[in-house]
């Protein structure tokens, strides 16, 4: 398998995580980083062995020895970041959420295809262990048909005016930054196209969402969910057939361990699944892998779900009344 070459735009925490996880990867060669203050650059290249800093994305993006650009600003740019990347004939894995609606993924979507290039959200979720476990469980109708999915990702923030996940000029709220999450999840094991979505949110003064309820109902069930800054909860997940169930432990999104249950409550099997470095690793191999293969996008995190999350998102901010100031 050939090494691919990776550059990271932006600097953030999650960039760290990100850099700590690449430097574990064989498939993968930290290569440069790039920030608008150079300063920071060259103290994230020197902390996690990147040969090149940038003070400048353009930069980075130019460069012809670069495979793959991972994508970590916040996500009002990540449409803007990705375009340039692409433009310049970069493959790209993006964070989440990818794009602040559907019109500008689709954008990202029709260019990466118009370039012959990789692109792929960032849900290091679907690429964990854990995760392709219960998909396994599913599939194999451990459960029988899924009927209902309760899925919930609640922190308590305490409200900071100059954080960006509570200015909408920044994609602020908790749809985007929380609720990507149950949403995926449910998306990916009940389809697509639910046949109602139901929604409210509190919004604040800002214009962003502090907390949501989300029902999607599918003609064979429905999923529950719920995101927020207001409140801390379990988040856990629970999956429930006509023959069983499944819990996928607290944090669920990056949980290590699952439960198979039969229709009567008794433990069937229990998945425990440790991160080789911090979780990140799968979604890199996974990109690296793809890029080996010659694949445009991941049979792990398709393009199709990416899409329908956002369609999904972008209908219960209609609802709310709620937009961007870049959508006005």
């Amino acid at each position: 398998m050939k090494k691919i070459n990776w550059g990271i735009i932006g600097t953030g925490r999650i960039a760290h995580t990100f850099a700590q996880a690449l430097a574990g990867c064989e498939s993968a060669m930290p290569a440069a980083v790039a920030s608008r203050a150079l300063e920071k650059a060259k103290n994230f290249a020197s902390e996690f062995g990147f040969s090149k800093a940038y003070g400048s994305y353009e930069e980075l993006a130019c460069d012809s020895s670069i495979d793959a650009v991972y994508i970590a600003t916040p996500m009002s740019s990540h449409f803007k970041d990705t375009m340039l990347c692409l433009e310049n004939g970069k493959n790209v894995l993006c964070e989440k959420s990818v794009s602040l609606n559907s019109a500008e993924l689709e954008k990202m979507l029709s260019l990466a295809k118009e370039k012959g290039l990789f692109f792929m959200e960032a849900m290091w979720m679907k690429c964990k262990p854990t995760f392709l476990k219960v998909m396994n469980w599913i599939n194999c109708g451990n459960i029988g048909t899924v009927r209902y999915i309760k899925a919930d990702f609640c922190n308590f923030v305490p409200y900071n005016g100059d954080d960006r996940l509570f200015r909408a000029e920044c994609g602020g709220g908790a749809l985007l930054d929380l609720g990507v999450y149950p949403i995926t999840l449910a998306a990916s094991i009940m389809g697509n196209e639910p046949d109602e979505i139901i929604s409210f949110a509190h919004i604040d003064r800002g214009g962003i969402d502090l907390s949501n309820s989300v029902t999607l109902r599918y003609k064979q069930g429905f999923a529950s969910i719920n995101s927020g800054f207001e409140i801390a909860n379990n988040n856990n997940a629970v999956i429930s057939g006509d023959k069983g169930s499944i819990v996928i432990g607290d944090w669920f999104l990056c949980s290590c361990e699952a439960v198979l249950y039969d229709r009567n409550g008794a433990e069937l099997e229990r998945s425990v699944l440790p991160n080789e470095i911090n979780g990140y690793e799968y979604e890199i191999k996974e990109f690296c892998r793809c890029l080996n293969e010659g694949l445009t996008e991941s049979p792990l995190v398709p393009h199709s779900v990416t899409l329908a999350v956002m369609i999904i998102m972008d209908k219960c901010r209609r609802d709310w009344g709620m937009k961007f100031p870049q959508e006005l």
